[in-house]
């Protein structure tokens, strides 16, 4: 795969999770303060990586070639999750940080079978493709500032649902699925 194509896939998984808000979530909230903390790398990363690619920033380091591959899976990886989280909702579902976001059910079936936040897990492997794409510490910076911000609002959104009528319910749930990655064993 060309450096032009992996750039491409790069910049439409980038596309592909800004535009969520627009094209999946629910139209009725804001676009908060909170909301911008967490959507703002999805917005500047595409722009640091066409600055790598166009020469104003240079990597820390050049990885070998057979990493292409892997961040090219992983860049795919991620928008298929992301295809299969929304292919699972019946209904757009509330965008993140809003006050009136109260669970309405628990989807424990699809990509929720494995992960809690299937959603945040994409980001999160969108994030670690683009900075094993492009090593540079402004990548790296916004990698980390990600999972962190992501983390974050994960466990907000998780002591909601167990304090939810869903507690009970959420709770097992809590002890078979990871947040991000499969629990296995």
């Amino acid at each position: 795969m060309s450096e032009l194509s992996h750039l491409t896939l790069a910049i439409v998984n980038f596309i592909y999770v800004g535009a969520l808000p627009f094209i999946f979530f629910r139209p009725d909230g804001s676009r908060n303060l909170r909301w911008w903390l967490t959507a703002w790398p999805y917005i500047v990363y595409p722009c640091v990586l066409l600055a790598g690619h166009l020469g104003y920033l240079h990597p820390l380091l050049q990885l070998p070639g057979w990493t292409i591959p892997m961040v090219t899976l992983a860049h795919a990886g991620s928008i298929a999750l992301i295809a299969m989280t929304i292919g699972t909702h019946r209904i757009p579902i509330s965008l993140w940080h809003q006050s009136n976001d109260a669970p309405v059910n628990i989807v424990t079936f699809g990509p929720y079978a494995f992960v809690r936040h299937p959603f945040y897990a994409a980001f999160i492997l969108c994030q670690l493709a683009g900075l094993l794409g492009f090593v540079h510490p402004v990548s790296a910076v916004i990698t980390l500032y990600s999972v962190v911000i992501l983390s974050l609002t994960a466990r907000k959104e998780e002591r909601k649902l167990l304090d939810s009528q869903f507690g009970a319910e959420y709770r097992a749930y809590l002890e078979r699925t990871g947040r991000f990655f499969p629990r296995f064993g």
